[in-house]
């Protein structure tokens, strides 16, 4: 499939990291979506109920994320794709979480999942 819905750089903030001092309170978080899906209905259509509502799609992964305990945020990225396939308009789900100031010296790590129904 080749119709895709892409959002970047989606703020969030979560209790993620392995160590201690980083469980102490919640991080800052950039998440990109990219999503299969078939666009030809909302294509022809131009009405927001034959597609994926971004809004929503958004608000819920902050809230999953706001409500995460995670150690690993590759353990937060298959939590955010299976928010993505919920919507079963969602073929795909390529989810990429950037976390600033996770290594010493490193501007920020990232892990990239894919997930496909």
């Amino acid at each position: 499939m080749s119709d895709r819905i892409v959002l970047r750089d989606i703020e969030a903030e979560a209790l993620v990291g392995v160590f201690e001092w980083e469980r102490l309170t919640k991080r800052p978080l950039r998440i990109d979506l990219e999503l299969g899906c078939d666009l030809g209905s909302a294509a022809a259509s131009d009405r927001l109920e034959d597609t994926v509502d971004y809004a929503a799609l958004t608000a819920r992964v902050r809230e999953r994320c706001a409500a995460s305990s995670y150690r690993l945020i590759e353990a937060l990225a298959g939590d955010i794709a299976s928010t993505c396939l919920e919507d079963t308009r969602v073929k795909s789900a390529r989810v990429t979480v950037r976390k600033p100031g996770a290594v010493a010296g490193v501007g920020e790590i990232s892990v990239v999942l894919e997930r496909t129904r």
